[in-house]
């Protein structure tokens, strides 16, 4: 999936490094929303530490071990879904996602994340698909939520989150199961 249009005005394209601009003032402008639960914000202080997400992410791409797709509203990044790991030899994939503060309560995300779960599933065929997130992330676990995913278990004070380590909920889906929900 190196592009992929959503809706009329949502488009998922493979992030490449002339989108380092577009990422890092996304991730400048939402500092505060995004800390509490991704550590590395205050890692990424310039457009330079953009391209090096991007181009690790390119690399992991050419190798079949990961995707990260920005995601376009109306021509704007909105953020970014993908897997940062997938394993064809255990036919599995760990997703993972973002979104600005503005492009919020849409429902922007959940479709993202549908089009992406697609193609692990479908067009990678995959058998697997897992979603982590901090216990304290109510919307990342909506998304899951919505889009059929159970909950399989919890993790103690297994992700860094706000300076400290929170507990990680684990979410799955198996290829058969996105199949029947459709």
């Amino acid at each position: 999936m190196l592009s992929h249009k959503i809706d009329q005005n949502t488009e998922l394209k493979l992030l490449e490094r002339h989108h380092a601009e577009a990422v890092f003032r996304l991730v400048d402008a939402n500092r505060d929303h995004l800390r509490p639960w991704m550590f590395w914000v205050d890692d990424t202080k310039t457009v330079s530490d953009s391209e090096t997400f991007i181009q690790k992410a390119l690399e992991g791409f050419a190798r079949g071990t990961e995707i990260h797709l920005g995601i376009w509203v109306d021509g704007e990044m909105a953020g970014i879904v993908g897997a940062h790991t997938i394993d064809p030899i255990k036919s599995y994939a760990e997703i993972g996602y973002w979104l600005g503060k503005g492009f919020q309560g849409r429902g922007i995300m959940t479709r993202a994340v549908r089009a992406l779960i697609d193609d692990l599933l479908g067009e990678r065929g995959l058998n697997r698909v897992e979603i982590r997130c901090a216990a304290s992330n109510r919307r990342s676990q909506a998304v899951a939520e919505r889009l059929g995913f159970r909950r399989e278990g919890r993790l103690k004070k297994a992700t860094p989150v706000r300076g400290g380590f929170e507990d990680l909920l684990i979410f799955g889906m198996l290829a058969e199961e996105w199949r029947s929900g459709k």
